[in-house]
């Protein structure tokens, strides 16, 4: 199969498994924490030419579950108000949570880490506990671990 073909393959393979290519997921965790592809895979767990064969599609996915329980972890940081205000030392220190954590990734959780409460309250903000139950019901059969985390943030006022 022509390179080409084998890429277009890999990123279809991708959005089917990750919801969009990786290569966007991790340019997006490049700009939101303002660090470079290396740093970033190390942070990951991941060599550095391996992330960016997954990036660029001539590896399909990332086989190491940590790896991707960490790439969820940091995108989940995002969200915390202090990192998307773009406060360096908080964003250092998701960076180090993430680096330091040993999550694992299940069907049925979203791994969050240490800022748990953080990602729920930030949850808590954009809708009412009901919305958040109604969203959690409609993603239950394609989306349980997501359905899951709206569910926990609903329940934990």
């Amino acid at each position: 199969m022509e390179d080409h073909k084998i890429v277009q393959r890999n990123v279809a393979l991708q959005r089917e498994w990750y919801g969009e290519p990786l290569g966007d997921r991790v340019r997006r965790l490049v700009v939101a924490f303002d660090v470079s592809q290396a740093f970033l895979a190390e942070v990951l767990g991941i060599s550095a030419p391996m992330l960016s064969q997954v990036m660029s599609g001539r590896r399909a996915k990332i086989g190491n579950p940590v790896v991707l329980a960490r790439m969820i972890m940091l995108e989940r940081k995002i969200l915390v108000p202090e990192v998307a205000a773009g406060n360096r030392d908080a964003m250092q220190s998701a960076l180090e949570d993430v680096r330091d954590a040993r999550p694992t990734v299940g069907r049925d959780n979203i791994p969050l880490g240490s800022d748990d409460k953080t990602v729920l309250a930030a949850l808590r903000e954009l809708a009412e506990d009901e919305d958040l139950a109604e969203a959690a019901k409609r993603l239950d059969d394609d989306f349980p671990a997501i359905a899951d985390l709206l569910r926990r943030a609903g329940a934990s006022h």
